[in-house]
């Protein structure tokens, strides 16, 4: 019966073979097996050596000119992420550095984490997307507003390392030196005055379990979720070289910048506040509610500013992926072609600055728009021009 067995890869009998291991319904000699690890050794060596060309290449003008292409504004902020994404290449890629003069002094390049802080629709998860789109190594958005302690309902804080493992689909090298952008850090601030009896598990509680996360250390991970699959093996993971940018609103943090700095409205003519939150200190975090182990791991904290009528029209129009964009290659699908006046972009941007959500709201008035003619898409003429006379008629009645 051995006789007839053979290499289902190569063909090969098992009297020509040294060793045929089986499987389920089929075997492989060892003949295929190295020469399988031959293509995956080869694979991860050249993936290797491509993200060290990317950082040789890529400087942080290089990188900053590509975020360009995708976000409108923040300079200041764009300047420091392509800082920070060139500086993280070159603490995990290139090694350069090994044959110069610090070769034998043990001098190891840390990491340094980002805050971005900023309103809503300030372009915060935007740049954390648009990083994405340039970035040759795993990458995930996570949510902290799910996150609870262990034991509670809600996600384990270990669930953000599951979405960066999955983006690295399962392989530990490559998710140990990638990127987390942990949106909405602002939500686990500290509760004040809380009358509760309870522990604040998704405010303090959160913080806590994050700081061993965020700092260098082997956390281990459940693949698919800790709670639903408590049988399930873990995977460690070491955080030393995985870069963490959280962002969040922190509203009402003006307040205590104007309270810390005497500038409270009393009296009859009141100081005016201030609206410079390039000015934000640890100490005003501190009081916003996160606890000061966890301000001193994000050592670069950079403020998003809030976005004028200028800005929102060149968002509305410029950017690679803008809004504008976007429909006429939907439109244009449907061998349509559209154009829309300048008067009627106005009346877009003027609404989205009365509505105070951002460029968020810039989507929410183009859906309105065009949601008339998509409908009826089948019964437009082939070319589309919408005036302001047609932006306002459908706005008002919306």
């Amino acid at each position: 019966m051995d006789d007839f067995l053979q290499c289902n890869f190569c063909g090969k009998k098992k009297n020509d073979i040294t060793i045929l291991v089986s499987g389920i319904n089929s075997h492989i000699c060892d003949l295929c097996i190295i020469k399988t690890y031959s293509i995956i050794h080869n694979n991860h060596e050249h993936k290797t050596i491509n993200n060290k060309n990317y950082i040789r290449n890529y400087k942080p003008k290089k990188i900053l000119s590509l975020l360009d292409e995708y976000v409108v504004g923040q300079e200041k902020t764009k300047k420091i992420l392509s800082v920070s994404l060139y500086n993280h290449y070159k603490r995990i890629f290139d090694d350069s550095f090994s044959s110069s003069s610090y070769k034998n002094e043990n001098i190891k390049l840390e990491k340094s984490n980002v805050l971005l802080i900023g309103k809503t629709g300030t372009g915060k998860t935007l740049l954390a997307k648009s990083m994405a789109k340039i970035l040759d190594i795993p990458f995930s958005i996570s949510d902290a507003t799910s996150l609870t302690e262990a034991g509670y309902v809600g996600e384990d804080v270990e669930s953000i390392l599951t979405r960066l493992l999955q983006s690295a689909n399962y392989n530990v090298n490559q998710a140990e030196k990638g990127i987390i952008f942990l949106d909405e850090i602002d939500k686990i601030s500290r509760k004040k005055n809380n009358p509760s009896i309870t522990r604040d598990v998704s405010g303090e509680g959160v913080q806590q379990a994050l700081l061993k996360i965020l700092e260098s250390s082997i956390v281990y991970v459940p693949p698919q979720g800790g709670r639903k699959h408590p049988e399930q093996k873990m995977i460690p993971i070491n955080t030393e070289n995985i870069l963490f940018i959280a962002g969040g609103t922190f509203d009402g943090i003006q307040n205590i910048i104007s309270k810390r700095k005497n500038e409270t409205p009393i009296g009859f003519y009141p100081k005016k506040k201030t609206n410079n939150t390039d000015e934000i200190l640890s100490v005003d975090l501190k009081e916003f509610g996160l606890i000061p182990e966890l301000i001193g791991r994000f050592p670069i904290v950079t403020c998003l500013h809030s976005i004028n009528r200028i800005f929102l029209k060149k968002i509305l129009i410029e950017p690679k992926n803008s809004l504008i964009k976007q429909y006429k290659k939907l439109f244009h699908s449907e061998k349509i072609s559209l154009s829309i006046t300048n008067e009627a972009l106005d009346i877009i941007v003027d609404k989205t600055m009365e509505s105070g959500i951002g460029a968020r709201g810039l989507r929410t008035f183009c859906e309105k728009i065009f949601m008339k003619y998509i409908f009826d898409i089948d019964n437009i003429s082939p070319i589309l021009n919408i005036d302001h006379k047609m932006v306002s008629q459908i706005l008002c009645h919306s």
